[in-house]
């Protein structure tokens, strides 16, 4: 379906709905959920509801609303379910929106998510194309959650992958978020289930240009790289890497590396494209940040392949 008022549907597969209301006000509309990527359940709680949550930054908005998605079997205590959803909630108040109820069902494994709405300026919506020639890539958050989950599932992790991994997963996207805000943006997405690789090219592609990635720029969890290289590696990797085949180059990039560029991460960082002067006032402000932000790339002139990393 069409609308006059829809900003950004389905076409470019952007983070978000955004449908405009007023000259002055737009709605953001998304969702996610899904299994725990931590046994602890409040923690589970808050990096579910951060995930959510971070598509609202992406598109430029500030959240409001925020429905619970629940699926729960009933042969676990009910506490852990409340534990999740304190989490969640906790989360969305640190973000200065509300929880207003939401839907569950009876399902065999736990699922959470939120149905978030925020809302922006239907001028300043960001996109995840509009990139230009010249600019450059900034990543807000370091890569490696995929992998890290595997070691943590498989438990072999180190408390230190593990903390660090959850600090990560959990810090909303609205600190870098607001400091993005404040400055002029050509694009904007955050990296989830398909890697830095496939929000690269989904940016890459809408732009009609390509990206190039320096290898020795890309930020990553440290222990991800011993993870990689003894094969924790997320089913969804190889997915990322099948769906993306013929459409970028690797140039002499270590196996490992590759695994961490298609890791799919959960609740990731925000990547954008601006300009270099732009991105130095950026740098200055983002990393006062705990996660520290990285410039790894730069927008070039349309190539054979949309992403190409050396």
């Amino acid at each position: 379906m069409e609308s006059e008022n829809l900003i950004v549907g389905i076409e470019t597969s952007d983070d978000a709905a955004v449908y405009k209301l007023s000259d002055e006000i737009a709605v953001i509309q998304t969702l996610d959920f899904f299994t725990p990527v931590v046994d602890d359940p409040y923690t589970f709680g808050q990096i579910a509801a951060a995930n959510s949550l971070s598509d609202v930054y992406a598109m430029g908005g500030k959240p409001t609303v925020a429905l619970n998605i629940v699926c729960f079997p009933n042969c676990l205590n009910i506490d852990i379910l409340g534990e999740i959803l304190k989490g969640g909630a906790d989360k969305v108040i640190e973000a200065g929106a509300i929880v207003i109820g939401g839907h569950s069902v009876e399902d065999d494994e736990p699922k959470y998510g939120l149905s978030v709405m925020g809302i922006v300026h239907p001028d300043k919506v960001l996109k995840n194309y509009g990139c230009k020639v010249g600019e450059v890539l900034i990543l807000t958050k370091p890569l490696g959650t995929g992998i890290i989950n595997t070691a943590i599932k498989a438990e072999i992790a180190s408390k230190e992958a593990y903390d660090i991994a959850v600090k990560v997963m959990s810090t909303l996207n609205k600190y870098a978020g607001e400091i993005i805000m404040e400055h002029e943006i050509s694009a904007c997405t955050d990296i989830t289930g398909f890697g830095i690789m496939g929000h690269c090219y989904e940016m890459a592609s809408g732009s009609n240009i390509s990206l190039k990635l320096f290898k020795d720029r890309i930020p990553y969890i440290k222990e991800a790289k011993e993870y990689a290289k003894i094969g924790l590696v997320p089913a969804g990797s190889y997915n990322n890497k099948a769906y993306l085949e013929g459409k970028y180059e690797l140039r002499s990039i270590p196996e490992w590396l590759e695994d961490v560029l298609f890791d799919p991460q959960t609740s990731g960082g925000l990547l954008v494209s601006c300009t270099k002067s732009e991105a130095e006032k950026l740098m200055n402000r983002l990393n006062e940040l705990e996660l520290k932000s990285q410039i790894i790339g730069e927008v070039i002139p349309l190539q054979d392949k949309y992403i190409i990393v050396e």
